[in-house]
């Protein structure tokens, strides 16, 4: 041990000398005793062994030294004999310890209530227990010149004593305290280290934040300021630096970097900062002159610092030296570090209180969230301890962490706990602030798939539980309380999901909801909400939640709800209106089949955009069918076939993707493009599938949501790979790589024009500045620009019959999927489901033949053979239960093929004997069937 200062009281344990030891001098003392730890306060000095017990020596003024014996060398304070003391601090004239089972013991000065005992004495001779922290287990304390700072082990921070300056951190004009009071302002954040100075405090988190409160005249809180604070406040300039330990003067402050580096900031004027001036710095301030080195310990004096750089084994020091505090062998002070004249060091020395090693701050970290595992393992703690105490507006962004390690909470995914837990849980992340609400959000954005698919399958089987059973456990007003809150949380993991895209939109669908919820009563209820009637918890709120079954039905109430408005606002009663309706409940359409379009276009002038919503029913010119679903279905087909004739240039095909967009040029009336939209919206309300293989992007277009060249990829995948690679060229020869302006060049039966994507963009080069800009130019023009007309005329067909606010209820990909059907297919729901005529039954040989033979097909002959047979190789929203195929016997010989009537879904098959025949004739009708529709 090496010593050197101000030895007139006996506090460097060599015995009392007059004058100050410049130099540092060897103390034998505790010379093979296992010296652990060392503190110094104003003018004494304590001493931790190994063993747990403690020494003290220098001045007892105030009792500090804890004993009765002379001061002059280090005498075992005997009332600490039977504990096992881990840790000790001082402060000017009083002392603290704290033993194995993490309890405080206090002594010395105690008239600004610096030893947490409840009195203003102004000396205590002998250590006492802070009985007041007795339930709590301490793992650090600190003290300052008349205030202590202590941390538990769960990591809950007090504070006590002197409070003129604001230095306990409880809040603006809080007095003095006797006893120690919790610091509620930073609870939540995992704490690594905690320091006090003359009058001001600090604490460290787990990932660098440093806080700081009290006393600022001379800046050493470093918020570019001299006023105090009263309550802590982040240090935002250090926030980026990595601090992994803080150390503080009477006003000055120093902190150390995982990387050692050394920044110092308030009083200067003996030169403690280091920075070659005695200068005040109001904000952290690098010493200069130590970098180049890794400074790996810190301790600072009353007006003085310490640096140890562990590669030269040579301790800096700077600052007052009035005394010989800085152990160069010089007089005067140090503004710039000097070595310490200690060349005789060999190997680390002993570390003082003040100073810990970077692996004991990880262990304190490991500890503190370890202590929050176990709390969690009590759910009477979890449920009346850390929810509670969860804050609207964290003090740091690392608060926020809790969040994430709470979402793993076993006990929160038991339906017992769903109630006294997990719903409180989520409503104190509704409670969240703005900003650390967006904060959680982001780090939603990027936690592990799993993770994120547990947290919405839990909160998804709570909306469950309450429509069940919930309402019988929770009286109303809270059960709607905790059901908007279970909703909410879901409604921000669904906005979480956009971004990050988690999971598929499909994952957060609740399909018992349809079982256990009148979809058309909710409906109801939220269209008289929005009117502001009836206030009430509305599932049709939350759109994400309900699956394509629930979204039909809304559609078709919400259909049925403007009809009756329309009648309202005609002065027509509500029953007679039922009366009238049951007069004309359909769409009757009576259309020639050699003049079809026109036909179409003549009969929908007819009707207002309400009647549109109806049941359509078609009625061909000379024909007595009586229209069942297959007329319907076989209009629609006829239709988009003549529509889609290639003859009227209407779309472009894009061979490489197999999809439709719309056509700059064409030589059709505008109302063909309207038609073929009102056709898309009919096919909704009527439930048919239709083959149009338009990309997802036309239906975010309709959504109002604008397309992004991951859209261009679908539709044009080698197009869109070229833009990409020129977004991700690195080189700085962008020009003359890739030879292009703001224009293209179109081929339109055979004729090339030059399209300006902005004006004047034949004369523009695409260069490494702008190249995002023409991508999306290009995008525009493809998307937007180039059809224009066509889109807006199809955009305005398919809103008059889908129109309105209930559109806005959809997903792009659930609005194709209205129109086009999806591919969910689950074949053997198909066989289930099929039905038979003449001779056919499930049991048939040939029957079971065909499933043999159909179910060995590879994936695409089967979607070909539902095209064949349905005009679609997609499957209608409802699923494959939905979707109903008749198999008939015929009389026809084995050679000829089976027929398809596409309308009815109906199969014509012979009776074929053999496997291989039937496999033959299948295989051939399936390949040789065309479709309607130009792809």
């Amino acid at each position: 041990m090496l010593c050197w200062g101000n030895a007139k009281d006996g506090q460097l344990g060599i015995g009392i000398e007059r004058n100050p030891m410049f130099e540092p001098r060897n103390c034998h003392v505790f010379t093979g005793r296992g010296l652990k730890e060392i503190a110094c306060g104003g003018q004494h000095s304590m001493f931790l062994l190994h063993d747990g017990s403690v020494y003290t020596c220098g001045s007892n003024s105030c009792g500090q030294l804890g004993h009765s014996k002379p001061g002059t060398f280090p005498e075992l304070v005997g009332a600490l004999d039977t504990q096992t003391i881990t840790m000790v601090s001082s402060g000017r004239s009083h002392s603290m310890a704290v033993n194995e089972q993490g309890q405080v013991f206090a002594w010395g000065a105690g008239e600004g209530g610096q030893l947490g005992l409840g009195t203003a004495e102004a000396a205590v001779r002998i250590p006492r227990l802070v009985k007041r922290l007795c339930e709590q287990r301490i793992s650090q304390v600190m003290c300052g010149n008349q205030h202590c700072i202590a941390l538990s082990k769960d990591g809950q921070l007090f504070t006590w004593g002197q409070n003129t300056s604001g230095q306990l951190g409880l809040g603006k004009g809080e007095p003095s305290k006797r006893f120690p009071h919790p610091l509620k302002s930073l609870s939540g954040i995992p704490l690594a280290q905690i320091t006090a100075g003359g009058d001001h405090s600090f604490a460290l988190s787990l990932s660098g934040a440093v806080f700081g409160w009290g006393k600022n005249k001379a800046g050493q809180l470093g918020l570019n300021d001299k006023q105090d604070r009263a309550v802590p406040c982040h240090i935002k300039f250090l926030r980026s630096q990595k601090v992994c330990y803080i150390s503080c003067g009477n006003e000055h402050t120093a902190a150390l970097t995982k990387d050692g580096g050394l920044f110092t900031f308030g009083e200067g004027s003996w030169g403690q900062l280091g920075h070659g001036s005695t200068n005040n710095e109001l904000l952290p301030r690098r010493v200069l002159e130590l970098m180049g080195t890794e400074v790996s310990q810190i301790t600072c004096g009353r007006h003085h610092t310490l640096a140890f750089v562990p590669s030269s084994d040579v301790v800096y020091a700077f600052g007052c030296n009035s005394l010989g505090q800085l152990g160069t062998g010089l007089l005067g002070d140090a503004r710039s570090p000097l070595p310490v004249k200690a060349g005789f060091l060999t190997g680390n020395p002993h570390r003082t209180g003040q100073q810990k090693t970077l692996c004991s701050l990880y262990r304190i970290h490991e500890y503190c969230y370890l202590r929050v595992l176990m709390l969690m393992h009590s759910c009477n703690l979890f449920e009346s301890l850390l929810i509670p105490q969860l804050q609207r507006s964290p003090p740091d962004v690392e608060a926020m962490r809790i969040y994430l390690i709470l979402s793993e909470y076993p006990a929160l995914f038991d339906s017992k706990n769903y109630i006294r837990l997990t719903i409180p849980l989520a409503m104190a992340i509704l409670r969240l602030d703005a900003n650390p609400s967006k904060v959680l959000d982001n780090w939603w954005c990027f936690v592990d798939g799993g993770v994120f698919t547990r947290m919405v399958d839990m909160y998804k089987s709570i909306v469950v539980f309450l429509l069940t059973g919930g309402k019988t456990l929770l009286v109303p007003v809270c059960y709607e309380n905790y059901f908007v809150a279970t909703l909410r949380l879901l409604e921000k993991l669904h906005k979480v999901n956009l971004k990050a895209h988690h999971v598929e939109y499909n994952r957060f669908y609740i399909p018992d909801i349809t079982s256990l919820v009148d979809i058309q009563e909710d409906y109801l209820k939220w269209f008289l909400s929005k009117q502001g009637d009836v206030p009430s918890v509305n599932l049709c709120a939350y759109p994400f939640i309900l699956n394509a079954q629930a979204k039909t039905t809304m559609l078709q109430t919400d259909a049925e709800l403007q009809m009756q408005v329309r009648a309202w606002t005609n002065e027509v009663s509500f029953d007679c209106f039922l009366v009238n309706v049951s007069l004309n409940p359909y769409l009757v359409l009576h259309v020639r089949r050699d003049h079809l379009v026109s036909d179409t276009l003549r009969e929908l002038t007819m009707y207002s955009d309400v009647d549109l919503k109806k049941p359509l029913k078609v009625i061909f010119d000379g024909e007595e069918a009586v229209d069942a679903g297959g007329v319907t279905k076989e209009f629609f087909l006829l239709l988009l076939k003549e529509l889609m004739d290639p003859v009227y240039g209407m779309f472009t095909h894009y061979k490489e993707s197999n999809l439709l967009w719309f056509s700059d040029k064409c030589f059709v009336e505008q109302n063909w493009f309207h038609l073929i939209g009102i056709i898309c919206g009919l096919a909704i309300y009527n439930s048919t599938v239709v083959d149009l293989h338009f990309p997802l992007v036309l239906y975010k277009k309709l959504l109002n949501v604008s397309p992004t060249l991951e859209d261009f990829k679908e539709l044009s995948p080698t197009e869109a790979r070229s833009l990409q690679q020129l977004l991700d060229y690195d080189g700085g020869d962008v020009e003359e790589t890739f030879l292009l302006n703001f224009a293209i060049t179109r081929e339109n039966y055979g004729m090339t024009e030059v399209m300006e994507l902005v004006p004047g963009g034949e004369s523009i080069s695409v260069d490494k500045n702008n190249r995002k800009e023409f991508v999306e130019a290009y995008l525009r023009y493809v998307f937007s620009d180039s059809v224009s007309e066509q889109y807006s005329a199809f955009s305005s067909g398919f809103l008059k019959v889908c129109g309105g606010e209930i559109l806005l209820l959809f997903q792009p990909s659930e609005l194709m999927a209205m129109v086009v059907g999806n591919n969910n297919y689950n074949w053997e729901e198909m066989e289930k489901n099929a039905m038979y005529k003449g001779e056919y039954t499930a049991t048939h040989p040939t029957v079971r033949l065909f499933w043999e033979v159909f179910h060995e097909f590879p994936l695409e002959t089967k979607k070909q053979f539902l095209l064949f047979l349905t005009g679609s190789d997609r499957i209608p929203i409802h699923g494959m239960e939905s979707l109903r195929i008749v198999i008939q016997s015929t009389t026809a010989e084995e050679h000829y093929l089976p027929v398809a009537h596409t309308c009815y879904n109906l199969l014509d098959m012979p009776r074929y004997k053999t496997k291989e025949t039937l496999h033959r004739r299948l295989t051939r009708a399936v390949e040789q069937y065309e479709g309607f529709s130009l792809v």
